[in-house]
């Protein structure tokens, strides 16, 4: 499926308009023309009853301080005009248009309300962040830079149908603050989802922690793929990993940017390289691996 950029076919960039469910929309604000104006046009000339993806851009033109919240009134109140959405995007925002730190969010659940059958939810940023307590049958993914109360949140919902978890759980200096806790407590609230396949614990600033109650969780055995890529994983994480349970089913594992010594990584490579082809064994850029000179791939 094609992204397909509304701001740019208005301005005439593109011919004629795509056949609705072959492309994801993506709406964003520009200068001189606000996101309900846009919002209304793509009302106006799509066939939204065939809509199936969104990706919601820039909502404001000049910074707006409440956050996502204004803009997912317009969504949710339109829902019944879009019965078919089966993925939706949150802040496809660049660093020229804001640091991801400072995307603000909102109370994106209610989005999984409006649209029972979604099945995948990605999110930027995750300033004021609201995930309230919910079942959804559908829902397979969601992703975003995470304060602690989003990362406790997943284990207070139910989602037997989830396939996709992605979290990027930041540094505590741009407000990702969550713990080894919060992670253990959400890896454990995961076996509610026996369909998960791939699971991504991000860019985060605990990384060895978060690696060695990797080792141990249940929900482990049932992955595809395990992503603890961007972070800050050293030694000790990696020997939690290698001395928990076995890693070798996997058919990915990504373990890149990070910063075990040259004799860690060899020692990961040699025992999971023969049955895990890509390890995504990038170092970070520096070469340090002191814990206080460590830093994640993405920090703004």
């Amino acid at each position: 499926m094609h992204l397909f950029d509304g701001a740019a076919e208005e301005r005439g960039s593109g011919s004629e308009l795509l056949a609705p469910a072959s492309v994801a929309w993506r709406l964003t604000a520009e200068r001189g023309v606000p996101f309900e104006e846009r919002w209304s046009s793509f009302l106006d000339r799509v066939c939204t009853e065939e809509v199936v993806a969104l990706v919601i851009g820039a909502w404001w033109q000049e910074w707006d301080e409440h956050g996502i919240d204004s803009c997912l009134d317009l969504l949710t109140a339109e829902a019944h005009r879009l019965p078919r959405p089966r993925a939706l995007f949150l802040a496809d925002v660049e660093s020229e248009e804001s640091e991801i730190s400072w995307i603000r969010q909102g109370a994106v659940s209610r989005v999984l309300r409006a649209w029972p059958g979604l099945y995948e939810l990605g999110l930027r940023g995750a300033e004021d962040l609201v995930i309230e307590p919910l079942r959804h049958e559908s829902l397979r993914s969601e992703c975003g830079g995470l304060p602690p109360e989003p990362v406790r949140a997943p284990a207070a919902c139910d989602f037997p149908a989830l396939h996709h978890l992605e979290l990027w759980l930041g540094t505590s200096r741009y407000g990702g603050d969550c713990t080894a806790e919060d992670v253990r407590a959400l890896l454990a609230a995961l076996v509610r989802s026996p369909g998960l396949r791939h699971l991504g614990l991000c860019n985060s600033d605990i990384q060895d922690e978060i690696a060695a109650g990797v080792a141990a969780a249940p929900v482990v055995a049932g992955l595809d793929s395990l992503d603890l890529s961007m972070g800050t994983l050293g030694d000790e994480g990696a020997t939690a990993l290698l001395s928990g349970q076995s890693l070798t089913p996997l058919r990915a594992f990504d373990l890149g940017h990070h910063y075990m010594s040259d004799a860690m990584t060899q020692r990961v490579r040699e025992a999971l390289g023969p049955h895990i082809p890509d390890l995504g064994l990038t170092p970070a850029p520096r070469s340090s691996c002191r814990p206080e000179e460590r830093y994640v791939a993405v920090g703004e």
